[in-house]
């Protein structure tokens, strides 16, 4: 019965985001936006405590982006019937800063990593990957304002870069990471909407490898155990940080130099530089996680912890060989093009 109410939700979730960036008016958009919500939340909450307050702490902050949402639309529609001649360019900002809201990007980040700290792996999943799609797809219909949206991946990098930095729990580190990932995409967005649509399928891919083999570990100390019972589990390990890092040879360095690309050729120097310095730190961040599990040898855990290591070695495998060729096959088709 469970499983039959959740697909249900699941399906309910999926038709919402494609009522959203398939709608011909903002009130649609709208409206898609709270099916989603609606969706989500049977989803994430369970009988376990933590999950059901983090699902509260996502019904109040996406309730409050909602209302700032229709807000902005009821009153650009009002001043469109009255007063067509005014410019809505304030109205565009603050709608902007409410799907910057529900999609949990800095300055506007503060419930996002609370959220995700109580929920397990799967709808943190969820959460990183399938949620972002439709603030982003709704932002993209307003990227006039360069400025704001350099104000925000800035913002989004310094913030993301420095809150990860001696942080133990891996679903906050995600969190942070998304944070610094969506800074970006929404680079992405003001230059060229396909290559958002290539970077944002990228991370969803790495994201979902990389969610699929934490299993039941949340924290470092759980983490440096688990990695040392499997040689093969801690290779991918590695190797998907590597790749969410943005390092060549891997397959997440590819959507990263299309950004960088496109920033230097519309002479957006400045940007591209904080941009890059800032990623830098968080990829010390992955590495220092990378290089500790590495180096230390963990036998024993100071708790009875249940590791649970059977894990499907084609489908991970398979997964992975994708992240560690991938890059190298699209530089060859485009060489051939």
């Amino acid at each position: 019965m469970a499983k039959m109410y959740k697909l249900m939700f699941m399906s309910t979730l999926i038709m919402s985001t494609l009522i959203s960036i398939s709608a011909y008016s903002w009130l649609g958009m709208w409206i898609g936006l709270e099916i989603n919500l609606l969706s989500i939340i049977p989803i994430i909450s369970s009988k376990n405590m933590v999950s059901s307050e983090s699902s509260i702490k996502y019904f109040i902050t996406q309730a409050i982006a909602s209302t700032v949402i229709l807000m902005t639309i009821i009153m650009m529609m009002w001043k469109f019937n009255f007063y067509s001649k005014i410019d809505n360019s304030n109205l565009i900002l603050i709608m902007n800063s409410g799907l910057l809201l529900k999609m949990g990007m800095a300055p506007l980040h503060f419930w996002f990593p609370e959220v995700l700290e109580g929920l397990n792996w799967n709808n943190c999943m969820l959460m990183l990957t399938w949620q972002k799609i439709t603030p982003m797809m709704l932002l993209m219909y307003n990227t006039e304002s360069t400025l704001f949206y350099s104000t925000v991946i800035i913002s989004g990098m310094i913030i993301s870069s420095i809150l990860s930095m001696n942080q133990i729990s891996m679903r906050k580190l995600m969190a942070f990471s998304s944070i610094n990932h969506m800074g970006w995409m929404m680079a992405a967005m003001i230059m060229e909407k396909s290559i958002w649509m290539i970077y944002f399928l990228i991370y969803s891919f790495i994201t979902i490898n990389i969610t699929y083999m934490m299993k039941n570990t949340f924290y470092l100390n759980q983490l440096f155990p688990y990695l040392n019972s499997s040689p093969t589990m801690k290779m991918f390990f590695m190797l998907n940080f590597l790749s969410l890092s943005g390092i060549p040879p891997f397959l997440g360095f590819l959507p990263k130099w299309m950004v960088i690309q496109m920033l230097i050729e519309n002479s957006m120097f400045l940007l591209s530089i904080i941009m890059i310095a800032f990623t830098l730190i968080m990829i010390y961040v992955y590495m220092r996680i990378m290089m500790s599990s590495l180096i230390m040898k963990i036998n024993q855990s100071n708790w009875n912890l249940k590791l649970n290591t059977k894990i499907n070695s084609l489908t991970i495998g398979i997964l992975n060989f994708f992240l560690m060729s991938s890059l190298v096959l699209v530089t060859i088709m485009l060489n051939m093009m």
